[in-house]
């Protein structure tokens, strides 16, 4: 967006003028946030991710915002073929009716605790929906090395996400798994390109309840003075994972035999030994037992099952049964009950690392030597061993509590909601099931028509079916699968829990709650045209002015006029609240510094022009009359403020983050990215030294566009050489196809005249590199001796096929054997004369060749 400027003249004042909003860039802007695109986009890093993507918000004029306000703007800006074939992805998936075009949630304020897998899921969908999303995370690095099982559902989910722009390797072949550092990097990508706000290093500590001071529902964090601490919000979600730190919600456990699980990550150098060990998809005793006898009997290891997938890292999880681990010394004492069992106390760390190492290298029937342990985040090796006998799982998935007229909607996700059961793979898909779910009860949530019963009920009735899910009794559909549950469950039933059931699960201080009518869920948008102000009818229609006042004292806290502000007239008076409380928010619109020359009226009508301009917020009054108040009426000056306040108490603050350093990130992304795709001008270099400098990254191009302007001219100079060079030999104007005539061409005309270029390309080629085999062919075509001709051709193939006397340079298998089918098609105006024998004879050496290249090729 662009700043307003607010200089005051010495000779003459003038008000000041404001500066359009920032819709084109320069080309010098163009190139930096194409770059930094580009850098986001292979980014593998927490601290790089964030870092890039704030730069190129700051070059773009953007902040985060609901997707309608942020998404359009940056797809017009970021115009590159990656981003294109990623707006692509993201246009297709919004496109679905479900979201309302991006409608269905406007006004709605989320708060998402965890960046995890499941809360950006959770958060995207949000964001989808037009919901204003924001995310805390108290890590500033992604280090979960595990591996996880995806299932057919959720790999077609991320793929339509983009997943494999992010990451090329994404579940490619038959390979059916991730790991979650990478999950979290190609989710939290998506979540940042939509519009999604992450703060990192933020604690989640309690919600704060309204207290009629003006403020709805906030978050205690730590640290405590963070700006997220002024968000309001409507909805929170809790994908804080086991800990859990929502109040209010039970959990329920399901206990069964004492089961022993180890997961061990060991580095994998990417070496060829390495290539050639075999996964393990998983393998259990019943349906293996020699391989767990044998592995009993040489190590003394025994397991019930195992788990090996080849990522990131080398990722082994395996059931462990107890008389194994306290024979092998890594349980020094037996105990009954789990917790002291398995107490770090009475574990040996070294026994445990070589316990680990022993089983995965027998398993992979040690074909990886010198294995070594990844480092977790606690920097320590990257083993564990935990109890999974009792499995937790919440009571209910969604709690609602009311306070001064101000709507929460509790909601978990993850594994806050549901502890999955590791053996069957279950964790992230029905994770991300929970997260859908979680997405559709905010959107219902949104609707202020529907009865806040009703909306409980339907989510509690959903969460019935969670737990049942299985990659068999979901909708085969899985490339339309969307919030809406009915393209996902087959077997729903949306009324299985009673709006009265639910009682329970509302604290209210209005009992005129439990008083409103149930009637049918709605799940369309209400006012779906109508502004995002017009719809905020879930906050009370009283304005206290006192409350107001605290709102805005607490606000600009920071400075030194908020002393003065004793009454809410105070603040139109003061001349300085509106600019400095705009400047909090947006200080790319407005720098309070510079209005320290302006008088109180100059100020207060800057404020008014920036509010009509960006946030429609029609103006009442003058500058000049603000400033006395004395001919406005006192309800709608307070009106027009508490509009003010309702534009602003979804947002949070302006945080100021250091600018990042992409100097050593640029260049690891040319060395990686030197290499272009093979295209068909490299046939021009013979020789052992390039002719011409290797293909730049798209960043070296953008920086050095004379130098790929040269090579282009170059390529096309050596393309009407061959034009020319074809023409005598052609006899007739038809096959010496100019440029221009070649523009004219329809598409399929086009590719033949191509596929005759590149072929004649290559025979020039081989006559070139060998100017004897030229002679004889320019003496026997002088002789027009045809039955030489052929002997000719045939002994130059039995040359091809021992590889004596021609060296092919950048030229495939495949290539090989479309050379001799071009001798065939070039020297067949001698052969088609000949009688059946000659012509049988070369067929005959010409299939000799064929078999010769498919044999090498299936060895």
């Amino acid at each position: 967006m662009g700043m307003y400027s607010m200089s005051r003249p010495t000779q003459q004042r003038t008000m000041p003028q404001q500066k359009p909003p920032k819709q084109y860039l320069t080309e010098q802007e163009a190139i930096a946030a194409s770059e930094l695109f580009d850098l986001f986009c292979v980014a593998t890093t927490m601290r790089q991710i964030l870092g890039l993507h704030r730069d190129m918000c700051d070059i773009l004029g953007l902040r985060p915002a609901p997707i309608n306000e942020f998404y359009p703007m940056l797809k017009a800006k970021i115009r590159s073929w990656k981003a294109q074939a990623l707006w692509k992805k993201f246009d297709a998936r919004a496109a679905h009716r479900v979201y309302a075009k991006g409608t269905a949630c406007n006004g709605t304020h989320v708060l998402v605790i965890g960046a995890g897998p499941c809360g950006l899921r959770t958060a995207i969908e949000a964001q989808l929906l037009g919901a204003k999303v924001v995310v805390l995370e108290k890590r500033d690095r992604i280090t979960r090395n595990n591996v996880l099982h995806l299932w057919p559902f959720v790999i077609t989910d991320l793929r339509n996400l983009g997943a494999k722009k992010f990451y090329g390797k994404f579940c490619a072949g038959s390979i059916d798994h991730i790991s979650i550092r990478q999950l979290q990097i190609i989710l939290m990508k998506v979540a940042l390109l939509l519009g999604v706000e992450i703060h990192e290093n933020v604690s989640f500590e309690r919600t704060i309840e309204p207290s009629g001071d003006g403020f709805g529902w906030r978050a205690a964090v730590t640290p405590a003075d963070h700006v997220v601490s002024y968000y309001e919000f409507d909805v929170l979600i809790g994908a804080d994972g086991k800990r859990n730190t929502l109040e209010g919600f039970k959990r329920k456990e399901f206990r069964g035999k004492l089961a022993i699980a180890i997961t061990a990550n060991f580095i994998n150098k990417k070496t060829e030994a390495e290539a050639k060990a075999e996964e393990i998809s998983g393998v259990a005793f019943i349906f293996n037992q020699s391989f767990f006898k044998e592995l009993y009997e040489k190590t003394g290891i025994d397991l019930e099952n195992i788990v090996y997938y080849k990522d990131e890292t080398h990722y082994f999880v395996m059931t462990a049964k107890k008389h194994s681990l306290i024979d092998k010394g890594v349980i020094l004492q037996d105990f009954s009950d789990p917790a002291e069992l398995l107490a770090s106390a009475n574990v040996s760390a070294e026994k445990l690392l070589d316990y680990a190492r022993e089983a995965a290298e027998f398993s992979t029937k040690y074909q990886m030597p010198n294995l070594e342990f990844a480092v977790n985040h606690y920097g320590k090796p990257d083993v564990a061993m935990f109890d999974f006998t009792s499995m937790f799982a919440a009571e209910t998935s969604c709690r609602v509590m009311l306070r001064h007229g101000h709507r929460l909607l509790q909601c978990l996700v993850g594994d806050s909601l549901l502890e999955p059961f590791w053996p069957t793979g279950s964790g992230c898909a029905r994770g991300f099931l929970s997260s859908m779910d979680a997405a559709y009860a905010t959107k219902l949530w949104s609707n202020p028509r529907n009865s806040i019963m009703g909306v409980v009920a339907q989510r509690e009735s959903i969460y019935r079916l969670l737990n049942q899910t299985t990659p068999e009794n979901l909708q085969r559909d899985t490339g339309s699968y969307t919030v809406d549950p009915a393209s996902r469950y087959p077997n729903l039933n949306r009324t299985a829990v009673s709006p009265y059931q639910v009682k329970t699960l509302i604290d209210s201080d209005d009992p005129k709650v439990f008083e409103q009518p149930i009637a049918e869920i709605i799940t369309t948008p209400a006012l779906a045209e109508a502004p995002a102000l017009l719809r905020k009818s879930r906050r009370s229609t009283d304005i206290v002015p006192e409350a107001l006042l605290h709102w805005v004292c607490t606000q600009l806290h920071m400075y030194d006029f908020v002393k003065e502000l004793q009454e809410p007239a105070d603040i139109l008076k003061n001349g300085k609240s509106l600019c400095a409380l705009i400047s909090r928010f947006r200080p790319d619109l407005i720098d309070y510094s510079a209005t320290r020359d302006l008088t109180l009226a100059e100020r207060n009508e800057v404020a008014f022009r920036i509010l009509e301009a960006e946030y429609q917020l029609p103006r009442i009054m003058s500058g000049e009359k603000s400033v006395d108040l004395e001919k406005v009426d006192t309800r709608h000056w307070l009106h027009y403020l508490n509009q003010v306040r309702e534009v602003f108490r979804g947002e949070v603050p302006y945080l100021k983050h250091p600018k990042m350093d992409i100097s050593e990130l640029r260049e690891k992304y040319r060395l990686n990215n030197a290499h272009a795709q093979p295209d068909f001008s490299k046939l021009l270099q013979l020789s052992t030294k390039p002719k011409y400098p290797k293909a730049k990254s798209p960043i070296e191009d953008m920086v050095d566009v004379p130098q790929v302007v040269q090579r282009r001219s170059v390529l096309d100079e050596e393309r009407v050489k061959r034009v020319r060079r074809h023409e005598p030999a052609a006899g007739g104007p038809a096959a010496a196809s100019s440029p221009q005539q070649g523009q004219t061409d329809t598409p399929r005309r086009a590719k033949k005249r191509r596929n005759v270029e590149k072929a004649a390309n290559i025979v020039h080629i081989m006559l070139d590199r060998h100017q004897s085999t030229c002679i004889v062919i320019n003496e026997l075509s002088d002789l027009h001796s045809e039955v030489f001709t052929i002997y000719y051709l045939c002994a130059l193939m039995v040359f091809c096929i021992f590889r004596t006397s021609i060296r092919f340079t950048n030229l495939t298998t495949f290539t090989h054997t479309n050379v001799c089918y071009c001798l065939l098609v070039h020297h067949w105006g001698f052969i088609k004369k000949k009688n059946a024998i000659q012509i049988l004879t070369f067929v005959f050496i010409y299939s000799l060749y064929v078999l010769r290249i498919s044999f090498r090729s299936s060895s």
